[in-house]
């Protein structure tokens, strides 16, 4: 395996907060063909992570390297979205006032030339956009306001304006989150369709179920630090993953 297999590697990453160290010399690695969890206790440093990955948040040391070649240490949040980065927030970031398709529109079109983004769709913008509908299910809702999907089909809507694009990574935090069993599954469902050699994606969750379904690999973060790492049956059994977090919620074991 060479180094563009890698989607993201991440090597001696410190972040801190003032004297508050969240990220304490952190190395991951993500292949591209991988669906990577991370999972641990609140304040393990998850999202700070994905911030990280993501420009959000500055590190103090270290390096973040995304598709095997591109060193993020100076790179703002658009020109790291332009290397292929696409993130899924907690609560979904749509356009609620905008139909779906509108929503599914602009995604397409965001980081394109101003002269570009205002022509009109090409019929291969306009297959993409069907495409990416279907997928995510809400072929039936083009013409519906954003703001008036339930909140799976919200979630949905966001995972499909960041596939539209065609990113390299995908980044879906709690991606789950509010979600009932039924649309659980098909999230899991989603997920797996997207999975592909050209394509990493990364699942922060607490839904321990939906990790394991869902996953090749989990990473555990515990105090800033991987505690271990490895398939979600071997990562569940592990005593220390217990005691510091899954023994803590008995909805998480």
């Amino acid at each position: 395996m060479t180094k563009f297999d890698q989607a993201i590697y991440v090597s001696g990453l410190n972040v801190s907060f003032g004297a508050f160290s969240v990220l304490k010399n952190l190395s991951w690695l993500v292949n591209f063909g991988e669906v990577k969890g991370v999972i641990g206790p609140n304040g393990a440093g998850k999202t700070t992570l994905l911030d990280a990955l993501t420009g959000k948040t500055e590190y103090q040391t270290g390096d973040i390297v995304v598709r095997g070649r591109h060193n993020i240490k100076d790179a703002n949040e658009p020109a790291i979205a332009r290397l292929g980065l696409g993130r899924k927030f907690q609560k979904p970031s749509i356009f609620s006032g905008l139909s779906v398709f509108e929503n599914l529109e602009i995604a397409l079109r965001s980081g394109k030339a101003i002269l570009q983004s205002i022509n009109q769709l090409s019929p291969h913008e306009q297959e993409k956009i069907n495409e990416t509908a279907i997928l995510i299910g809400l072929s039936d809702c083009l013409g519906k306001d954003a703001g008036t999907l339930a909140h799976g089909q919200k979630q949905w809507l966001e995972i499909g304006m960041l596939i539209v694009a065609n990113p390299a990574v995908l980044l879906l935090d709690e991606p789950v989150a509010g979600m009932n069993g039924e649309e659980r599954t098909k999230t899991a469902a989603l997920i797996d369709k997207l999975k592909g050699p050209e394509m990493a994606i990364v699942v922060v969750e607490h839904d321990m179920q939906f990790v394991e379904t869902v996953c090749d690999s989990v990473t555990v973060l515990h105090d800033g630090q991987i505690l271990v790492e490895g398939p979600m049956q071997a990562v569940k059994s592990n005593q220390q993953v217990i005691d510091v977090y899954l023994g803590r919620d008995s909805e998480n074991a």
